[in-house]
C-alpha cells in the first residue's frame, strides 16, 4: 500500500471514531439532562438542587487518569474530561463563578482549570469581593490566591477567611509563567516603567535587577490590569501570563522570567456546600490560641500524636487584640475522619477560638 493509501484509510478511521466520540459525547450530555430531571423531581418545596458536587468531580478525573494508558498523559487526559464534564453540567445548570479581575489575570485561568471553560465567569475588583459575593449567594463559587511557592502567603486571602463564614470545597494548582508584554506602540528601547500585581514583581525580583535595574516598578492590582495599562502607554511595559498577552493583544518581549521555574500558585474554591470525603482529603482550619508560653507546642503536639500530616501553617494578627494572633493550619485528612475529629477535639479543649475552614478534595489538576 502507498503512503497516499495508508494516509486515506487512516483519516477514514479517524473519522470513523470521531463520530463514535461524538455519539459517547451526546450520551453522556443527555444523561446529565437525566440526573438534572431527578434530582429536580426529588427536590422538598423551597428546596434548591446541587447540581456541581466537588467529591464526585474529584472522583471522576482521578478514576479516568487511573485508567489512561497513553499515549496522551494523564494531565491532558484529564483536562479533556474536565471540559466535558463542564459543558454537560452547565446542560444542568451553568455554574457562576466570581474571580479577581479583571480578565485575563492568572486567577481566572485556574478557574477555567478548575471548572472548564462552561462557567459563567465573573470578575472582582479585590479578592473581599469575591468572598462577599459567596457570601451573599450572588455566585456558586470563589476562586481566590491562598499561596505563592516563591513569594508564601497571599495575606489579603488570609484576612477574609477571618471576617466572612465560608466553606473552603476545593483547591487547584496553577503553574506560573510570567512574561514581559509590550505593545504595539512600546519602544522597548525607551521603556521606563514596568507594571505588574506587587507578587508577580517579587517573583521576577532577580531577574528584573539583572536586565531593567533602573526602570521604575509599579506595582497594581493585578497582572491584568498591568497588561490593560501597558496598551496606551509607548513607554511601558508589564509583567503578566498567556491569558492576558492573548487577550490585551501585547506582544512577549521576554518570556518565563519568573527567578524560580517550579514557580506555582494555589487557589482556593470557596462556597457554601460541605464536602463529603473522597478519602485523598485536605482540611483548613483557623484556631487561635491563648497569648501563653508553649502554645504553639500545645497546638502542634494532637497533630503529632495522632500522626497527621501538616502540609502548612500561617500566622496573621488577630483581630481581638494586640500582639495576640491566629493560626492558619492546613493538613491532610477530613474532618469527619476519627483521628481529625480526636485532634479536633483536643485542640478545641486549648484554644481561644477554633473554626473548621473546609474539608476537600487534594487538586487533581
Amino acid at each position: 500500500m502507498s503512503d497516499a493509501d495508508q494516509l486515506k484509510a487512516l483519516r477514514v478511521r479517524i473519522d470513523s471514531l470521531d463520530e463514535k466520540i461524538l455519539e459517547l459525547i451526546s450520551e453522556r450530555a443527555r444523561c446529565a439532562q437525566d440526573v438534572a430531571r431527578v434530582k429536580t423531581a426529588t427536590l422538598a418545596e423551597g428546596e434548591q438542587a446541587v447540581f456541581y458536587r466537588p467529591e464526585r468531580e474529584a472522583w471522576v478525573l482521578k478514576h479516568i487518569m487511573e485508567l489512561n494508558k497513553g499515549p496522551l498523559d494523564n494531565e491532558e487526559i484529564a483536562r479533556l474530561f474536565r471540559e466535558i464534564m463542564s459543558s454537560c453540567l452547565a446542560l444542568e445548570q451553568p455554574l457562576r463563578v466570581a474571580y479577581l479581575g479583571p480578565e485575563g489575570t492568572f486567577s481566572q485561568a485556574a478557574a477555567l482549570k478548575h471548572f472548564g471553560h462552561s462557567v459563567i465567569s465573573k470578575p472582582m475588583a479585590a479578592i473581599d469581593e469575591v468572598f462577599r459575593e459567596v457570601v451573599a449567594g450572588a455566585v456558586n463559587f470563589g476562586v481566590v490566591p491562598v499561596e505563592n511557592s516563591t513569594e508564601g502567603a497571599v495575606n489579603h486571602t488570609l484576612d477574609s477567611f477571618l471576617e466572612h463564614d465560608i466553606v473552603i470545597c476545593g483547591e487547584v494548582e496553577l503553574r506560573i509563567h510570567h512574561h514581559l508584554l509590550v505593545g504595539e506602540t512600546t519602544k522597548t528601547d525607551r521603556i521606563t516603567r514596568i507594571y505588574s500585581h506587587a507578587q508577580s514583581l517579587a517573583q521576577c525580583r532577580k531577574w528584573l535587577d539583572s536586565h531593567y535595574p533602573n526602570v521604575e516598578r509599579v506595582a497594581v492590582s493585578s497582572n491584568a490590569d498591568a497588561a490593560k495599562r501597558v496598551k496606551s502607554e509607548w513607554n511601558s511595559a508589564a509583567i503578566a501570563g498567556d491569558m492576558a498577552a492573548q487577550l490585551y493583544g501585547l506582544r512577549k518581549l521576554a518570556e518565563k522570567i519568573e527567578d524560580r521555574p517550579d514557580n506555582s500558585t494555589r487557589f482556593l474554591i470557596i462556597g457554601s456546600q460541605e464536602v463529603p470525603p473522597t478519602g485523598d482529603d485536605k482540611t483548613s482550619i483557623i484556631v487561635s490560641m491563648r497569648n501563653k508560653p508553649g502554645a504553639l507546642h500545645e497546638l502542634l503536639v494532637p497533630f503529632h500524636a495522632n500522626g497527621i500530616d501538616l502540609t502548612r501553617i500561617e500566622t496573621r494578627p488577630s483581630r481581638s487584640g494586640k500582639w495576640t494572633y491566629v493560626f492558619f493550619i492546613d493538613f491532610l485528612g477530613h474532618h469527619q475522619d476519627p483521628l481529625i475529629k480526636d485532634v479536633l477535639e483536643k485542640i478545641g479543649q486549648e484554644a481561644v477560638a477554633l473554626k473548621v475552614l473546609g474539608s476537600y478534595p487534594k487538586a487533581v489538576l
